[in-house]
């Protein structure tokens, strides 16, 4: 049986631009990468479009490609907004 090291530091997702750091922060923060929102499956052949910060629903369809295709547009639409 093979045995298995523990991480000492957990990892966390860094998004590196070494040439063009800002104020000697190279990382964005995870909240920066996350997606507003995501596709959940809420029944056979149902899902939602869910808000990641407050769960809420903001859409649903019954087709899966239909479900991300307008979890995509409310993704580029929130980021116009302000």
């Amino acid at each position: 049986m093979g045995t298995f090291t523990t991480l000492i530091h957990p990892i966390t997702p860094r998004i590196v631009n070494t040439h063009d750091a800002f104020d000697g922060v190279d990382y964005l923060p995870l909240s920066l990468i996350q997606p507003r929102y995501r596709v959940v499956l809420a029944g056979k052949c149902f899902f939602h479009i869910e808000e990641t910060s407050t769960g809420r629903v903001r859409g649903f369809r019954t087709d899966h490609n239909e479900a991300c295709y307008l979890a995509r547009y409310l993704e580029r639409s929130a980021g116009t907004q302000q």
